[in-house]
């Protein structure tokens, strides 16, 4: 259904409230609105803009810098809205199967009978509105309300992936397995998300869809399957003998794919990256090894140069003995174990073996090898993200990690000195008030900054689950599903916060009473579970709250 905007009155955006440092969220009047703003930023970045997350009744604009996101957030608020272009191109069809186990509940839920429900659901267009949750998950919104229906009460655990399901006022298809508490009424084998296209997504924000019942499932895909990969023998780089806890490839992410549903991911502790990165004379984004709390072995193949920054630890390398070659003394050389500093380069000889001790403080560390790791790219990045699971796997023993060609220097830096990493005190936060500490009290907002709070062992790459008094919010109900990023502290219901970090899902329902400040997340990642954090509120000098109805001069 083609959209018709005011033409007496211009729309505008309602208000835009700070997202920390580096985003702003443009609150608007419903979801045509939403739709118009993100097309006119798609057409027409705005200055320093590096993604756009729109959302139910909102859209946030990620910004290059703080700077650049105080423009965006000025300009937003003078925008006039102009409705998209509607066309016929570009329509998405996705064959379906009506056999889901929630039909039978959704024909009762509208009044309408299982046939019913089937004809409306393929019997009307759908809009891509935007995208969230899991890469390849469309929130779509039809041309009429008739199947507007409840989220279940009690979510299923797992979804199949390729069920076609109904929540609120969308409908959507799971990409992968997953939990959900939508309602599920059929499924397709239509690849939601197939990273062996040029476009992964099958459907992104602003596509037309329409849904057409078929008898059975035909899975289908645009582009070959992958040819199974050949062995190789690496002739240098590094052999994994303990992965330790976890240990990940990282670079510094992958930027402006939040439409699709992806988050950019990347190293926790992106100084730390950097500067390992520095030492041996790498380009600053070259793919590392980020380890956690220790128990990482590796072995050298072929000889190497090694930076290890992060949490101060012991460095052992292991030389195990080995008969000199005919260009030598001929001698048997003997093996032994030696120290090496941390933040500074060092030769690692082939078939030396290097082992990460347990942090004395902090709780990552990062890995360079010149040359960086040479793992596929994908959306370009070599980042593991373990929330949507795109990018390279956890490392796995005997696995052989291949030297890359990402060097900016012909020499290797000098030793650096690292900063303070937090241990047994307490790790001070700065955060950022909003974008929805309207939800919360006085009382809250203090008890926020006044408590210490615990990291628990539930706390991972996705965020940081925290331990404390719960916060009480003010308002009844739930927010609608809105773009988040790393840093956010979103309260849920019990009150405990969650402190998002690079693997976040884009989109989140709960509301965000602060986000960190942008250059305390290198801290936050440091902290270890069982370590304390303090937060400490820190306005923001941005202020766009303010409603504006002037028309600005033109």
């Amino acid at each position: 259904m083609e959209t018709v905007m005011q033409t007496t009155t211009a729309k505008r955006v309602r208000s835009v409230r700070p997202v920390g440092t580096r985003a702003v969220l443009a609150e608007l009047d419903g979801l045509q609105d939403v739709l118009a703003l993100q097309d006119m930023l798609y057409k027409s970045p705005l200055p320093g803009q590096v993604d756009v997350l729109a959302a139910a009744e909102t859209v946030m604009v990620v910004g290059e810098s703080a700077a650049a996101t105080r423009t965006i957030g000025a300009r937003l608020m003078e925008l006039e809205l102009t409705a998209p272009e509607v066309t016929d191109s570009g329509l998405v069809v996705i064959d379906t199967v009506y056999d889901g186990d929630d039909l039978a509940d959704v024909a009762e839920l509208t009044g309408l009978s299982t046939e019913g429900v089937v004809a409306a659901h393929t019997g009307q267009i759908w809009t891509v509105a935007f995208a969230g949750f899991a890469p390849g998950f469309g929130y779509m919104v039809g041309e009429n309300e008739a199947l507007t229906v409840p989220r279940r009460s009690s979510p299923r655990t797992a979804v199949p992936a390729g069920s076609v399901a109904l929540g609120g006022q969308y409908s959507a298809v799971y990409p992968r397995r997953s939990p959900g508490g939508w309602q599920l009424i059929g499924r397709t084998g239509a690849r939601m998300w197939d990273l062996n296209r040029s476009q992964p997504a099958l459907v992104r924000p602003g596509d037309r869809v329409q849904y057409r019942a078929v008898r059975e499932v035909v899975t289908t895909s645009d582009t070959p399957a992958r040819e199974p990969e050949k062995e190789h023998h690496t002739e240098s780089g590094l052999r994994i003998l303990n992965p330790g806890a976890q240990s990940l490839i990282q670079d510094l992410g992958r930027r402006g794919f939040g439409p699709l549903g992806v988050s950019a991911a990347g190293a926790l502790d992106r100084a730390s990256l950097r500067r390992a990165n520095r030492l041996v004379g790498n380009a600053s984004s070259a793919a590392a090894i980020e380890s956690v709390n220790g128990g990482l072995t590796v072995e050298a193949v072929g000889d190497q140069v090694i930076a290890v920054t992060g949490a101060p630890t012991t460095l052992t390398i292991e030389s195990p003995s080995w008969v000199g070659s005919d260009d030598d003394d001929g001698g048997a050389r003997p093996g032994g174990k030696r120290t090496v500093p941390m933040a500074a380069p060092f030769a690692l000889l082939d078939g030396e073996l290097l082992t990460l001790g347990a942090p004395e403080s902090g709780f990552r560390n990062y890995v360079a090898i010149r040359g960086g790791v040479d793992a596929p790219e994908v959306l370009g990045s070599r980042s593991a993200d373990t929330m949507s699971g795109i990018g390279p796997a956890p490392l796995a023993i005997r696995q052989v990690l291949a030297t890359g060609e990402q060097t900016a220097s012909t020499a290797v830096g000098a030793p650096e000195l690292q900063p303070d990493f937090p241990g047994a005190g307490v790790t001070v936060l700065d955060v950022v008030p909003g974008p929805r500490a309207d939800w919360f009290d006085q009382e809250a907002l203090d008890s926020l900054c006044n408590q210490e709070w615990l990291v628990t062992p539930q706390s991972n790459r996705v965020g940081m689950r925290l331990d404390g008094k719960p916060l009480e919010r003010t308002r009844e109900g739930e927010l609608p599903s809105e773009g988040t990023m790393a840093g956010a502290l979103q309260i849920p219901p019990a009150g405990l916060p969650v402190l998002f970090l690079a693997d976040h899902p884009i989109t989140g329902g709960y509301p965000v009473i602060g986000v960190v400040r942008d250059e305390h997340l290198d801290r936050a990642a440091q902290v270890p579970i069982g370590g304390r954090i303090r937060f400490r509120l820190v306005p923001d000098s941005a202020d766009f709250t303010t409603t504006t109805t002037k028309t600005p001069e033109k």
